[in-house]
């Protein structure tokens, strides 16, 4: 069997696609299939695998690039038995596009492109309210949907706004992401206390309340550790807030370095308008780390178990949430060093595997 895993990020750049991409590559081909990667990037950026292919495909402006994804796809893929895209528009467009019929097509949703692209031109509404109110959207993404086979989302949550949203929806399934598995550890309580975000500094991270939120809670250092679009405006933001002993931004860290990171903070904050599968999540919670994520999230109880879920949509929510989390901090700590459901990459890819071989 042939897959190619299509997506529109992969390391060295940072964020769930990314990871999960490289997670599902190692595992299928360990397993005997052949597997392609094509992505955006640059390809000494990327470096290269002795076990299976990635194809770059260079950022230009949009249609430009997509042109070129699709020029990509049709000279690697066209051959294959499962085209596996990871996101409805940087790899459903190109796919499009390339007029490839041959294999079967199936989309994986953990995020929403068009959603995250309105968050980043400064957009507050979370992922639910931002569907409700754009209704000519549908039309759209209707006609990049239909081209696909199946489509596995990564929560519940979102596939209930998808099967909420669009009248005719191809045949469809939740498959959630691999818990990270790791050896917790016992957190205690740093004075100065030591607040950690992870991610990428986009716009649906919700960074800026964060920030002016910092600015009014003594006691606390904030590491930001990612890149991203918004990284100049976080900085400049950082220094009009007098934040500039206070916080500190670290470039991004790949997985494989961050259990040894988890150790030296107290707690890590997602503060999301909407997280949908947020990967830093699970990753510190498997090391131990206390996680305060905002309630708009799609992780399961499975996934969220030893994590504190709250709003964090304003100012006021995140000091009134980080005021609770360090007077109620050795509870905290408590319940995320109790050790973490099993589910593996393994079982990720066993589950993949099951459902490529049962599509018609």
């Amino acid at each position: 069997m042939k897959v190619v895993l299509a997506t529109g990020i992969y390391p060295p750049d940072i964020g769930g696609p990314a990871t999960y991409v490289r997670a599902l590559a190692e595992e299928l081909t360990r397993r005997g299939t052949e597997t392609v990667v094509i992505t955006y990037g640059r390809a000494d950026r990327i470096g290269a695998h002795s076990s299976w292919p990635v194809f770059c495909v260079p950022k230009w402006v949009p249609f430009l690039r997509w042109l070129r994804y699709a020029r990509v796809l049709r000279a690697h893929a066209a051959d294959a038995d499962i085209i596996y895209a990871f996101s409805s528009v940087s790899a459903g467009v190109p796919l499009f596009l390339s007029r490839v019929k041959g294999p079967k097509r199936i989309l994986r949703l953990g995020g929403d492109f068009c959603w995250e692209r309105y968050t980043g031109r400064g957009g507050q509404l979370g992922l639910k309210a931002w569907y409700a109110s754009r209704p000519w959207l549908r039309s759209i993404m209707q006609r990049l949907l239909k081209q696909f086979h199946y489509v596995i989302f990564s929560t519940r949550f979102q596939q209930e706004i998808y099967e909420g949203v669009y009248k005719v929806l191809p045949p469809h399934s939740v498959l959630e992401n691999a818990l990270p598995q790791g050896s917790t550890h016992l957190h205690r309580k740093h004075e100065p206390f030591r607040l950690l975000f992870l991610g990428r500094f986009v716009g649906f991270k919700n960074l800026p309340l964060l920030l002016r939120a910092i600015a009014k809670v003594p006691g606390v250092r904030l590491t930001l550790i990612g890149d991203g679009p918004m990284e100049k405006r976080l900085r400049q933001l950082a220094s009009e807030l007098l934040l500039d002993q206070r916080v500190t931004f670290l470039e991004a860290v790949q997985s494989e370095q961050r259990a040894e990171l988890f150790r030296e903070y107290d707690l890590l904050i997602l503060p999301s308008i909407t997280e949908i599968s947020p990967h830093a999540a699970l990753e510190a919670r498997a090391a131990g780390l206390p996680v305060l994520l905002t309630d708009q999230t799609g992780l399961s109880s499975l996934l969220t178990g030893g994590m504190t879920l709250v709003p964090l949509s304003t100012p006021v929510e995140i000091i009134r949430a980080l005021a609770d989390a360090v007077s109620q901090y050795d509870t905290l700590a408590s319940a995320a060093a109790k050790p973490v459901p099993k589910r593996t990459w393994k079982d990720v890819a066993d589950e993949h595997l099951s459902l490529f071989q049962q599509l018609p």
